[in-house]
């Protein structure tokens, strides 16, 4: 397994039976937002998503309310997260699209990619409600920052 990990600051909103809750800080990106030559990328985000954003995380190391703690995830389940989220029904919708237009034109191309978005989008969804997966590839605490 790979041994690199993908690591964000958080503070711990709440902790139950179900797992911990954090609330994910801010992320400053490279700091060249206002610099010249700086894309302003982080700028962008905060258009579209301003809320806070909170995910529930295993919590081996106790923290409690208030603290702050870094999440970390396997690199390469992050990888793995987009590939299943957008390569896989984008390949889905067009190997669909290239199989009904050989079928019945362009009313079977549509109807293909359609039907390719769908399988997609169903198998994603089992993936996602199994859980699948080992747990190190799961986001979770690993320690407590200041």
């Amino acid at each position: 397994m790979n041994s690199e990990l993908s690591t964000v600051r958080a503070v711990v909103r709440e902790v139950n039976q179900a797992g911990t809750l954090v609330e994910v800080q801010e992320q400053r990106g490279c700091g060249r937002c206002h610099e010249p030559g700086g894309c302003g990328g982080q700028q962008l985000t905060q258009i579209f998503c301003s809320t806070p954003k909170t995910y529930r995380v295993a919590n081996a190391i106790g923290a409690v309310v208030g603290d702050r703690v870094t999440i970390a995830i396997s690199a390469g389940s992050v990888r793995r997260s987009a590939n299943l989220a957008y390569v896989l029904p984008l390949t889905a919708t067009i190997a669909g699209a290239m199989l009904g237009m050989l079928l019945g034109d362009d009313p079977g191309a549509m109807l293909g990619g359609l039907a390719g978005l769908l399988v997609a989008f169903l198998h994603v969804r089992h993936r996602a409600a199994a859980g699948t997966g080992f747990p190190a590839n799961h986001p979770h605490i690993v320690a407590r920052s200041s």
